[in-house]
């Protein structure tokens, strides 16, 4: 991991703010969705991509019941319920 030097408090509220160039460096925009995920004691921001819960693919995702899938796996269930 790259350090920054960036050092921020985290506020009553559990916030952190993230500084104006960093968002730019990384083009995080305004209400972007960030996911949180924990790596040994480290906590770690990426920006969220929806991906298919069976395959992990990001491409052309639909939500189908609530569920993250990809046309490639909607349409093998598609042809397994038929059977």
């Amino acid at each position: 991991m790259k350090s920054t030097g960036i050092v921020r408090r985290i506020d009553e509220l559990g916030r952190i703010v993230l500084p104006i160039e960093l968002r730019r460096t990384l083009d995080i925009g305004e209400r972007e969705t960030m996911e949180i995920f924990v790596e040994g004691s480290s906590v770690v921001l990426k920006k969220y991509r929806p991906t298919c819960i069976f395959c992990d693919s990001a491409k052309d995702i639909a939500i189908f019941k609530g569920k993250n899938i990809c046309p490639k796996c909607l349409s093998e269930l598609k042809r397994a319920a038929e059977v």
